[in-house]
């Protein structure tokens, strides 16, 4: 089984992405697996981004494990050599990583630690959709999300700044296997096009 999550800030291009690869002939041989707040029903029920305190960002790992298990579950239900992760496990430690650098939780070694007794999608590969900070604000705010939403935690610029240092900076690597930076503050639909290019290469 070839595991291959996409990660990057909201807004990056991920979806896009996502739903591009469904119409390709990658598509219809993969087992692909929506963001991990998609399989949540009602929206009151999503955990908040910027929890409360340290047991409340616990909590919200333990919630999305719960879906991180039915993922584990369906992918190998499925059958399919292929998987694609809108979002993997290693989303949940970008988080936690965020929340302890600006609020001084420390719960992301407890996460680390507590993943290892959990089952899990690990990616072989990983593509991180980088895009700068104002380029996500312009496409929230195209989609007309910044009046609704005007206190919008995750495009906050320590938690992206932090966030992505997970990825790229931090001194412990993330889950996955190997990790690719895609600079995707082009075209989402040109992103989508760069993003079937490689997850082609690596399915060979």
């Amino acid at each position: 089984m070839l595991i291959v999550a996409l990660e990057g800030p909201s807004y990056a291009g991920k979806s896009t992405a996502i739903r591009h690869l469904r119409r390709t002939a990658l598509g219809t041989r993969a087992f692909v697996s929506d963001c991990y707040v998609k399989h949540i029903s009602h929206r009151d029920d999503i955990p908040p981004a910027r929890t409360a305190s340290a047991a409340a960002q616990l909590g919200a790992f333990e919630r999305f494990m719960e879906i991180e298990t039915t993922r584990v579950s369906e992918a190998a239900a499925s059958g399919r050599r292929l998987v694609i992760l809108d979002r993997s496990v290693d989303t949940l430690l970008a988080h936690a990583y965020a929340l302890d650098a600006l609020f001084g939780y420390g719960v992301h070694h407890q996460l680390r630690q507590r993943l290892q007794t959990l089952p899990f999608l690990r990616p072989d590969h990983t593509l991180y959709l980088h895009v700068p900070a104002e380029a996500l604000r312009l496409r929230r705010k195209a989609v007309g999300h910044t009046a609704a939403e005007s206190d919008y935690f995750l495009h906050e610029p320590g938690f992206l700044r932090h966030a992505h240092d997970y990825f790229v900076h931090a001194a412990q690597q993330p889950v996955t296997r190997e990790l690719t930076v895609l600079a995707a503050d082009t075209d989402p639909d040109d992103v989508a096009q760069a993003v079937e290019a490689l997850v082609s290469f690596w399915a060979r």
